[in-house]
């Protein structure tokens, strides 16, 4: 915020520097020193104006944003909520969707698999499509891949919670004993993992998530509607009755 003041400052006293009527023929240098002085002398008794400035930029820059993501959900819909080989949780033909994108070192994941599983029994009528969604390194990346090599056996929704319940950084190594203790086929799970769709698929989730502006983790979309970031329960429950009030999926 410092920092974006003090450029807008420094444009304000530029730019009205150089719009100096020019009928007044050229400009000496104490003439634009005395012109810049008043401008800072106005800021300076007039400090909200760098706020209010900072503000309304803040507010155009997420118009900006909001309408990139409206758009780029109505034109990639079908990878949103139609790719057959995303894992699902809940009642597969759910009257409503939510997508969520999630990294398993993202913290706020961690505190929204509670409300993602609270939701889940509470609404019969509900389809959850994640989206392996790895941003935080290499750990994050083979924990993405056993994942969805997971669900090859089954287990995809128990591995899932498992290794958010971790009380230390998901490495492969941890990944590993999680996938073990949850019972899965470990041989197995190494082959599909190195399976070049496995890969793919992780790789076309991050593009969709770039299209869709998706800086960070976690995000819903909810229908026609992208959420960045954490959403409590009573949020995810109420953009659903919201999209079931307003007459069913538009999108989703």
């Amino acid at each position: 915020m410092i920092h974006a003041a003090r450029i807008l400052a420094a444009g304000l006293i530029f730019a009205g520097a150089a719009l100096m009527p020019a009928a007044a023929g050229t400009v000496t240098a104490d003439q634009k020193a005395e012109f810049e002085e008043i401008i800072r002398s106005y800021l300076l008794t007039h400090p909200e104006i760098i706020r209010e400035m900072t503000t309304t930029l803040e507010q155009k820059e997420r118009l900006a944003e909001d309408t990139a993501r409206a758009e780029g959900l109505k034109q990639n819909s079908a990878a949103v909520f139609k790719v057959a080989a995303d894992p699902i949780v809940g009642n597969a033909k759910g009257d409503v969707t939510i997508v969520e994108f999630f990294d398993y070192n993202c913290s706020w994941c961690k505190r929204s698999v509670g409300e993602v599983v609270a939701l889940v029994g509470s609404d019969k009528n509900l389809k959850i499509v994640m989206k392996e969604f790895p941003i935080f390194g290499e750990g994050s990346e083979y924990a993405a891949r056993a994942a969805l090599a997971a669900e090859r056996q089954g287990k995809y929704w128990e591995l899932h919670q498992a290794l958010f319940k971790s009380e230390v950084p998901v490495t492969a190594e941890v990944t590993d004993q999680i996938a073990a203790e949850v019972g899965l086929d470990m041989v197995k799970l190494k082959a599909d993992m190195a399976d070049e769709k496995i890969a793919a698929q992780v790789a076309a989730n991050q593009a969709l998530a770039q299209k869709l502006a998706i800086n960070g983790t976690p995000a819903f979309v909810i229908d026609d509607q992208l959420v960045p970031g954490y959403l409590p329960l009573d949020g995810l429950a109420a953009a659903v009755a919201e999209v079931r009030d307003s007459g069913g999926c538009k999108l989703c």
